[in-house]
């Protein structure tokens, strides 16, 4: 079945972003929402921010503000704060992507929109949240990282702490939780009238992400006979999440001939079907193990075996083997040569750097026998101001020029 619609035709999205926050509306507009972003005169300096710089404009701007319209509000006039409120009556949702109340200090904060709008869904996201001694504290998005426990300190070889490299998380969760949040809330809102205040922090997120290890520590200080290791470890206790994994020997990553693999056949069945699949059946008999989660810890003559073997053939032939004969392996990408893997080129027809600015990645959710709308190119300051008062709000030309002297849309 086949729809004629974006899955969220129809939704309208006020923005009021700085930064990477913003790709909380990314979401909603890969999807098919509509989304203004009103900026300041002087326009979001994401822009600027971050690199590479393409054109002039940063790849940050042109991934996170794609699909958007913009258009540029001096909201500390009267003229420029009733051209928001107009936009809020017949939005579904207003997002606050900035520090707590800062719409709030123009006279559009959530107590005063849904006085307008009683269905209005108002989401703040920000670095901590609102609440709590952080809520003021700056930040940008590592900071996320380093409180949440996902990254520590690297020394280099002058004894200098560093940033290592990391896949960001908090900018990256805190946006996507948000997205989620908004669209529930509108569902009530859909069915009962009445709107919601949400807000987040990009830091609860990156905690709630690693919800494995921070449980597994609060877990751990609970008495050992109560809660103990896996049945496969003699009941042992091991690290919680990946740092337990460094003496696996079936759970390991291992050299192959160009490359590396990750071999995780912990369940015994598995086990089996790579010895079989090797010729090697001998290791099975000799070290069968516990029917799951075994990853043959600390077995060096095990894993020296598995070294010399993994060896033998290519990732892609590796991973060719895993599917043939039922045994979980991976290759090993890095974000320069994951768009070399099949797997990648099939599941991520990127968006063009000729129509869009950059080459990116599309939003990763399928809706079968349909295609997601192709967003626009991010847009320049103000790109759609009069788009959005004509078509949207309905002003004539009069209207708009009056506006423009007013100052409504900052000095010219």
């Amino acid at each position: 079945m086949s729809h004629s619609e974006a899955p969220l035709a129809g939704l309208r999205v006020i923005e009021s972003s700085m930064l990477g926050p913003g790709a909380i509306g990314t979401h909603l507009s890969d999807l098919g929402a509509e989304v203004i972003k009103v900026e300041s005169p002087s326009g979001d300096y994401i822009r600027d921010m971050t690199w590479p710089i393409i054109d002039g404009v940063s790849l940050l701007h042109l991934h996170v503000h794609r699909g958007k319209k913009s258009i540029a509000l001096d909201l500390r006039t009267a003229e420029g704060a009733q051209i928001y409120k107009d936009l809020v009556k017949d939005a579904d949702v207003v997002i606050e992507a900035m520090r707590p109340g800062a719409l709030a200090k123009r006279g559009l904060g959530y107590e005063d929109l849904k006085q307008i709008n009683p269905k209005i869904v108002f989401c703040n996201i920000s670095g901590y949240g609102a609440t709590g001694p952080y809520a003021n504290l700056p930040a940008h998005g590592i900071a996320f990282d380093t409180w949440g426990g996902a990254v520590g300190a690297a020394y280099d070889e002058e004894g200098f702490a560093y940033i290592p490299e990391h896949p960001s998380i908090g900018m990256h969760a805190g946006p996507l939780f948000g997205a989620f949040g908004i669209l529930a809330a509108v569902l009530r809102a859909r069915e009962t009238g009445e709107g919601s205040e949400l807000e987040i922090g990009q830091s609860d997120s990156t905690a709630y992400m690693d919800w494995y290890r921070i449980e597994s520590w609060l877990a751990y200080e609970r008495p050992e006979d109560v809660v103990t290791g896996n049945k496969a470890d003699n009941y042992e206790r091991r690290a919680p999440g990946t740092a337990g994994m460094k003496e696996g020997v079936r759970y390991q990553l291992y050299d192959s001939a160009d490359g590396h693999v990750l071999f995780m056949a912990s369940e015994r069945a598995f086990w089996k079907n790579f010895c079989e699949c090797i010729g090697r059946l001998d290791l099975f008999e000799k070290w069968p193990g516990s029917k799951f989660a075994d990853h043959a810890r600390g077995n060096r003559e095990l894993q020296a075996i598995l070294r010399d073997e993994f060896k033998k053939k290519s990732s892609a032939e590796w991973t060719r083997l895993g599917g043939e004969k039922n045994f979980p392996i991976a290759p090993c990408n890095t974000p320069k040569t994951i768009k070399e893997d099949p797997q990648f080129q099939e599941r991520f027809p990127l968006y063009p750097h000729e129509k869009h600015g950059a080459d990116m990645l599309p939003y990763p959710v399928k809706f079968v026998n349909e295609e997601l709308p192709t967003p626009s190119k991010a847009p320049t300051v103000s790109e759609h101001r009069d788009t959005v008062l004509r078509d949207t709000l309905g002003y004539d030309e009069a209207k708009i020029q009056a506006l423009a002297e007013a100052g409504a849309f900052g000095k010219s």
